[in-house]
């Protein structure tokens, strides 16, 4: 069978005639048998890359697949690179694995490429969080970590997430060299498989007291905790790894009446309860609200499969169940964290605050009425780590976060953090519970005093070959066709982070977007209107989507005009998406 791109013809000949097992080699034929070219075209056209958050993508077989040797392929190129790169010193590798199917295959398959090389592991014993790992690097004084996880990507996909020694994910030019490394294998003969147990080391439960202490330490307000010991929180880990230690994080705490959405606590990497494991959807929430009514409950909290990401819940005045977005819940952590620290006296003048540029301003305006400075990365945690990294020493990171429910508090883990936002989620609402309050008061009070803000994201999937030309062009024709007027409001100005270039649409003059902090050049565009809102695009890095972000803003005059102010900044959201042709 011939296929019509070249490098997918290349590649599925090299795996035919290449030392793959007979297993793998079977089920190409298949797909051959059945004359799939489509399916032959994607899982052969391209090599799984890193992006924002790695190498992620559906299991299968093939160049382009999450398999043995897609995994077995990129550990070899990371020994590899860590071997050259690192002299003089052991090196030493933690991994960890989520939930999901293959996960721990392949966590086995990347440890034993690992020892083979001639690299010490340290493997958990069974599935943990992704923030835990990236604790676990700094704190054992590792060089590099992995973890096996898809986050919160459906069933059938899978990946692997590179970190380096301060645990944060691989940034340039670990990110590219790793790459290179992996491209630079020309054979599958090259990928050491056969493992050295005897630079196998498994870790015990001593790590998990470590990570929970750093969660202990985040705590602001213990003895309102105390007084709040009875708040009512249901949680779910939606099959996923957050069973592991959020229940043990918020006990530690001194929260009694957790209650655990039974149905989903048991890890499954079919997820056989919800379409989509992820906290983002309300369908995936459904079970957990569900016992939130019956119980009467304060909180609702779930994490994704790797417990990175966590999605929340409030009642709102009338009694019904409110999931907030993920800059809804960025804010309100701020929010507290930014007063509680002024009110404490933990205000120095040298603490910050980090987000990605398709975050909520609110944020921005927060920290600068507190004379805390914020700065804007690029999407990616890893980007928030590497303002971290490079202000270490000099400035305290109070926390931050970014629009797709990931979230950090202090900087004990250098990756977004379910657990330590799950205890961090019930300690504010605690606070405000101490005052009478809901935390859907909490909310309303934010906006009074900072503008109502709201975002709309439109995620766009294209898949395969095809797609991603499809979101090439896309931006391309962004780039070049910006509208005179959008929703009544005229564009003021354009950044372009692929250019690394400023345009004032008034002026006309042009000047260059600092590279540094989190920021670098990257395939992402954004478009200022006059009246403050802004429209940003960007091409995701691990799934084959491109997301276009509203944010829209005016001033909440009232508590009771809370949901009038919503519907009003909801048809904004609406019309900008409409005039730009996205819906």
């Amino acid at each position: 069978m011939k296929l019509t791109d070249s490098t997918a013809e290349k590649n599925l000949q090299i795996w035919l005639d290449g030392n793959y097992d007979s297993a793998t080699k079977n089920q190409i034929q298949q797909l051959i048998d059945e004359g799939d070219t489509t399916s032959l075209t994607d899982s052969f056209y391209k090599n799984l890359e890193f992006g924002t958050g790695g190498m992620r993508g559906e299991m299968g077989v093939g160049c382009n697949r999450m398999n043995k040797y897609t995994v077995g392929a990129a550990t070899q190129g990371f020994a590899n690179y860590l071997n050259k790169t690192i002299s003089g010193q052991k090196i030493k590798v933690a991994i960890a694995h989520d939930s999901r199917n293959n996960s721990p295959e392949f966590c086995k398959i990347a440890a034993d490429v690992f020892t083979a090389n001639g690299i010490e592991v340290y493997l958990f014993p069974a599935l943990r969080p992704t923030p835990q790992l990236s604790f676990t690097v700094r704190h054992l004084g590792c060089q590099a970590g992995l973890v096996l996880t898809a986050s919160h990507n459906p069933k059938e996909y899978n990946g692997y997430k590179a970190y380096w020694s301060d645990g944060s994910q691989v940034v340039a030019p670990h990110d590219k060299n790793i790459v290179a490394e992996v491209n630079a294998i020309a054979s599958v003969d090259e990928i050491k498989f056969n493992g050295n147990d005897a630079l196998l080391h498994h870790l015990d439960t001593s790590i998990d007291e470590a990570y929970l202490e750093t969660i202990t330490h985040n705590c602001r307000r213990p003895k309102i905790i105390k007084a709040q010991k009875d708040l009512k929180i249901v949680f779910s880990p939606i099959h996923g790894t957050g069973i592991t230690l959020v229940p043990a994080a918020l006990e530690k705490l001194g929260f009694e009446a957790v209650s655990v959405v039974k149905e989903q606590s048991i890890p499954d990497g079919n997820f056989p309860t919800v379409v989509f494991p992820n906290p983002e959807e309300q369908e995936a929430m459904t079970l957990a609200l569900n016992q939130a009514k019956a119980l009467d409950a304060d909180l609702v909290i779930a994490t994704d499969p790797d417990a990175d990401r966590v999605g929340a819940a409030v009642k709102r005045p009338d009694g019904q169940w409110q999931l907030l977005n993920g800059n809804q819940m960025a804010s309100l952590i701020l929010y507290y964290l930014l007063n509680t620290d002024k009110e404490l006296g933990r205000l120095t003048g040298k603490e910050f605050v980090a987000k990605t540029i398709v975050t909520t301003d609110l944020i921005d305006k927060m920290c600068a009425s507190k004379g805390v400075p914020c700065y804007n990365t690029l999407t990616g945690f890893k980007f928030i780590a590497q303002v971290i990294r490079e202000l270490e020493g000099q400035q305290k990171f109070i926390g931050g976060g970014e629009e797709s429910y990931g979230y950090l508090i202090g900087d004990a883990v250098r990756d977004k953090d379910a657990v330590a936002s799950c205890a961090m989620i019930a300690e504010l609402t605690a606070y405000a519970k101490n005052q009478g309050k809901t935390l859907f008061d909490f909310l309303a009070e934010m906006y009074l005093e900072n503008n109502f803000y709201y975002e709309g994201l439109i995620s766009l999937t294209k898949k395969g070959k095809a797609g991603a030309e499809e979101i090439q062009q896309m931006m391309i024709n962004l780039r070049s066709n910006v509208p005179a007027s959008v929703a009544g409001s005229r564009p003021v100005k354009v950044l372009d982070y692929d250019g690394l270039e400023e345009t004032d649409l008034i002026s006309g003059k042009k000047s260059p977007i600092k590279v540094g902090l989190g920021i670098e050049r990257s395939n992402v565009i954004q478009l200022i209107l006059e009246d403050g809102s802004k429209v940003s695009a960007r091409p995701s890095g691990t799934e084959p989507k491109i997301k276009f972000y509203v944010s829209v803003n005016e001033p909440l005059k009232s508590k009771d005009a809370f949901f009038a102010t919503f519907d009003s900044l909801q048809a904004k959201v609406k019309s900008i998406q409409n005039d730009l042709g996205l819906v």
